[in-house]
């Protein structure tokens, strides 16, 4: 799934594929908002860890879970 970060005062985002769920980058970012959290770390279908301060968080898009079609459709 696709996983877009929005962060305050930058002029980029995080943008990466992910193989957690929709609802598992729910948890952690709503657990992440609703305490003393400082920071989440999210990780990538490669196996690197990105790890974003909650203070700093504009948005969070997560993408749909399905795979993109290859070919031309009839």
């Amino acid at each position: 799934m696709d996983i877009r970060i929005g962060i305050a005062n930058s002029p980029r985002e995080l943008n990466f594929e992910s193989t957690q769920s929709a609802a598992e980058v729910e948890k952690i970012v709503s657990a992440a908002l609703d305490s003393d959290a400082k920071y989440i770390k999210l990780s990538d279908d490669k196996g690197k860890v990105y790890i974003v301060p909650v203070a700093s968080f504009s948005y969070l898009e997560v993408g749909s879970e399905s795979s993109r079609r290859v070919g031309f459709v009839a």
